[in-house]
């Protein structure tokens, strides 16, 4: 078996090798094939600087010695190269290589790192509020898995950071179109957006904005018993805000009218 390995090893960098002109041929000393950790030192050194032949390297560590501890190492830093390079092609490898560590490893101390580092391929590549947001909703379910199955890790206090971020952006995002509708005069598709953000994203910093919105599309929808409940939380909770005054105004004129009504 000791024997197997090594031709293995050389085998693989003698292909990698020949993969470009001029390139010198590398072989594995059989002490070195047999070893998890000297090949893992190996794949270390090279990952940086050729990350295909470090690739290789660490892949033979996790073929010939699944069992080690340096498999683990291996497949991290495999993942981990993949991630650093940023692209989205690469992105979804890195985001392939850490589920199957944890896969392979369910009970690894480094399985909340990622769980963690796959909700961060999708929240590197998500775009600004106004933009497609799928990345964006990936990246909350992802961050919110660490949070679930990992409760206690260091990587779940970070992950609710990332998932506040997260429910942020999805609620500027809703606010932004929310807004088009209202300034269009399409008050209903304005209603619906801006309620999901009170249901789905309570914790959104525009929420004065929100309540305004909200009350000033039900107002100018003819609609002015709905709107009093939107402009009463706004000076209510809100009252600082630049919309505290205005929505103060309108509940008067509301009142005012209704007491007219009433007459």
């Amino acid at each position: 078996m000791k024997k197997t390995a090594s031709f293995t090893i050389v085998l693989l960098i003698f292909s990698l090798a020949g993969i470009g002109c001029g390139k010198k041929q590398t072989e594995i000393a059989p002490e070195i094939a047999r070893s998890d950790e000297a090949l893992f030192e190996l794949g270390q050194q090279h990952i940086k600087k050729d990350p295909e032949k470090g690739r290789l390297y660490l892949r033979q560590v996790i073929d010939s010695f699944p069992k080690s501890i340096f498999a683990q190492r291996a497949k991290l830093l495999i993942a981990d190269s993949y991630f650093d390079k940023g692209d989205e092609g690469s992105m979804i490898i890195a985001a392939s290589e850490y589920r199957e560590f944890i896969s392979l490893f369910p009970y690894s101390p480094s399985a909340p790192y990622a769980q963690y580092q796959i909700a961060m391929t999708n929240f590197e590549k998500a775009l600004k509020p106004g933009r497609d947001q799928t990345k964006t909703r990936q990246a909350l379910a992802e961050f919110q898995r660490v949070v679930t199955n990992y409760p206690t890790s260091e990587e779940a206090g970070m992950a609710r950071g990332k998932i506040i971020e997260c429910e942020e952006r999805l609620a500027q995002h809703n606010f932004n179109i929310g807004e088009h509708y209202y300034k269009r005069k399409a008050f209903k598709a304005a209603v619906d957006r801006l309620t999901e953000i009170l249901t789905e994203y309570p914790n959104f910093s525009g929420m004065d904005k929100v309540y305004f919105t909200l009350g000033d599309s039900y107002y100018l929808w003819n609609k002015e018993e709905e709107a009093l409940p939107f402009f009463r939380k706004l000076v209510t909770d809100y009252p600082e805000s630049k919309y505290a005054g205005k929505a103060a105004e309108k509940i008067e004129e509301i009142e005012e009218s209704q007491q007219l009504d009433k007459r």
